[in-house]
């Protein structure tokens, strides 16, 4: 079994901040140019919010789009390097918390209409600590937009089953320095995971890539109401 832990993904990222930076710039993945950024972007602007917290934000582009489009959009990310490249856009507002900072030291002290995790659910103990304290960031415990790898691509040739896996960057130009620890998790075990932190599921999107023809992505669109 892999020797990964929440701590090692912080860590993995500090560490590849630069190299995903210089990735994201040369549009290096398509999936994201062609299915999962107006994925998310469409599943949010369909809700209508009026304001909206990133988690996970990295260096920003989606807290940018949804300013753009007239949406008060925050950005919190654990990597000060990402959340440096984020702020010299000037386009949304940018603050360095990690996952653990918004659950024990209440870093975020204003409410929004929803909250979105986009590909930025990776640890283990961290998501399953900030799910539970995602509505009290809520206005009237609203909406909460999950995208994450679907279980169909993300599981490979591996055991359907939750667990660890890595990120080998193969196929990317950027120079990473080291492998990505993430955490499995199968269809179930998401939706037991927020029904247990008191949110009902909406909907679920699978957004399908028009080239491979087979599920980019999974977007659960949640309440807690």
């Amino acid at each position: 079994m892999l020797n990964f832990n929440d701590e090692s993904v912080l860590d993995s990222w500090n560490q590849n901040a630069d190299s995903w930076i210089t990735t994201i710039e040369n549009e290096e993945i398509a999936s994201r140019k062609i299915v999962t950024n107006h994925a998310i972007i469409d599943a949010i602007i369909s809700y209508s919010p009026e304001s909206i917290l990133d988690l996970g934000c990295g260096e920003g582009w989606l807290t940018r789009e949804l300013t753009i489009k007239g949406i008060e959009a925050w950005g919190v990310d654990g990597v000060s390097a990402l959340i440096k490249k984020a702020q010299l856009m000037n386009c949304g507002k940018f603050l360095v918390a990690s996952y653990e900072d918004i659950v024990n030291n209440n870093k975020i002290d204003i409410k929004f209409d929803a909250a979105v995790c986009n590909f930025s659910l990776l640890g283990k103990e961290t998501v399953d600590n900030l799910i539970p304290s995602i509505p009290s960031l809520l206005k009237n415990n609203q909406l909460l937009f999950i995208q994450t790898l679907h279980p169909v691509i993300g599981c490979g040739e591996l055991p359907y089953i939750d667990g660890w896996r890595q990120e080998l960057w193969n196929g990317f130009n950027s120079d990473f320095k080291q492998p990505a620890p993430w955490y499995f998790r199968k269809i179930e075990t998401w939706i037991k995971l927020l029904k247990s932190c008191g949110f009902s599921i909406l909907e679920c999107r699978e957004p399908i890539n028009p080239i491979t023809q087979k599920p980019a992505s999974i977007i659960l669109i949640a309440c807690c109401c």
